[in-house]
């Protein structure tokens, strides 16, 4: 069996906590009745677990258990969020606000709606990744419904100003939905305080199981209308029908009960670990980090390597070290990342960028080897074009 390379991909994916699965396994046997059973004790113990799951990720986020709406992941969030609203407020306005660097799940669900008769404004970012607040006030109309914007970037780690963000769309009347994903679980998230109205979030982003997310709903008056994008049995308060995953939300409750109880401590001994990475690598020639540095996850760091190949450079990476390039969630692409390119990389730049995203694996012996090889790869890289 071939070997695993050195895992540093954790903002693809991160593996199932130990703790996590064996929350999980008595409800795939034992306990493994309809969460909408009600008429006997293997509904009402798995409903129990449900309603204790959505106890544990309101906590999380400093919502109401009644706020969370339980679905297949984070991109069925994303597009309960977006799709639920725009369709809720056709009546209202047909004007969407959103960034040019959010990810697909945000960028191609707003690309659909605007071939449904929807408008849509896609802003720019600057250099570092930043939004500026004064051209979203200007970009408000009459007709906008709704802002989306990311609370961190997938790819740079950057950490968007969410509640200045909530505060205008307010301002504006307009409803505010903040792609949560890489941000709970890893840094304090408060939906109260920060102000948004609706959020997504996703289990095995956090050490949970794939295939179950939630998406927070503010209940606070006014109501926020939200048209169901899948019906049927009215499962999730007419949210989101069909039968519930109750093992993988049991999971996600779980994942999210760890991360309040631990995330400020692995934020801590990640970020040093990250800063470690760094020094360590801008002393490679050419080395630069994308994104800004002062507001930003404490686990994530987007590294581009000027002049050298970069399909051929990542291709030598991974043979040991699992990472991404510049495109979130991907591997070898002959595209650059449009999260790079937006904050102004060229192509070849943006193709030869690493973003490592650490973990509870990670340790200093990891972060020692993988200097040592990128530095290594680089070298023989640089050499070959120079020779050539």
């Amino acid at each position: 069996m071939k070997a695993y390379p050195i895992y540093l991909d954790h903002n693809a994916t991160t593996p199932c906590h130990a703790s996590v699965l064996d929350e999980m396994l008595p409800y795939f046997r034992t306990h493994f009745g309809n969460a909408s059973s009600s008429h006997h004790p293997y509904g009402w113990i798995a409903e129990e677990a449900v309603e204790t799951a959505r106890e544990q990720v309101a906590e999380l986020i400093g919502a109401q258990s009644k706020e969370i709406v339980f679905t297949s992941g984070a991109t069925e969030a994303n597009n309960l969020a977006i799709r639920g609203v725009a369709f809720a407020q056709k009546e209202k306005g047909n004007h969407l606000i959103t960034l040019e660097t959010e990810h697909s799940a945000v960028l191609d669900t707003m690309k659909a709606l605007s071939q449904q008769g929807f408008e849509v404004s896609y802003l720019p970012v600057n250099a570092d990744g930043t939004v500026s607040l004064e051209l979203v006030k200007r970009t408000f109309r009459n007709n906008t419904i709704l802002l989306a914007a990311m609370y961190a970037n997938n790819e740079t780690g950057l950490i968007h100003p969410v509640r200045e963000l909530a505060a205008l769309a307010r301002e504006h009347g307009v409803l505010f939905f903040t792609d949560g994903v890489q941000a709970v679980g890893k840094i304090p998230v408060d939906v109260g305080e920060s102000g948004m109205d609706l959020m997504s979030l996703s289990a095995h982003k956090m050490y949970g199981p794939k295939g179950v997310g939630a998406l927070y709903l503010r209940k606070s008056k006014p109501h926020i209308p939200l048209e169901a994008q899948i019906t049927g049995g009215g499962q999730e308060t007419g949210r989101r029908s069909g039968t519930l995953n109750v093992p993988g939300i049991v999971g996600l409750g779980k994942a999210a009960d760890l991360a309040l109880n631990e995330f400020q401590e692995d934020a801590n001994r990640l970020s040093a670990l990250r800063d470690k990475l760094e020094a360590g690598l801008l002393e490679i020639e050419g080395s630069q980090i994308n994104g800004s540095t002062d507001s930003r996850l404490p686990h994530v760091s987007n590294i581009s390597f000027k002049g050298i190949p970069g399909k051929a450079f990542l291709i030598r990476i991974n043979k040991f070290l699992a990472v991404s390039s510049g495109a979130a969630c991907s591997s070898i692409t002959d595209k650059p990342s449009h999260v790079l390119s937006a904050m102004g990389l060229d192509a070849d730049t943006a193709m030869a960028t690493l973003r490592f995203s650490l973990g509870k694996s990670t340790t200093d012996k990891v972060i020692e080897d993988a200097i040592a090889f990128v530095r290594e790869v680089h070298k023989d890289l640089r050499y070959s074009s120079v020779s050539k």
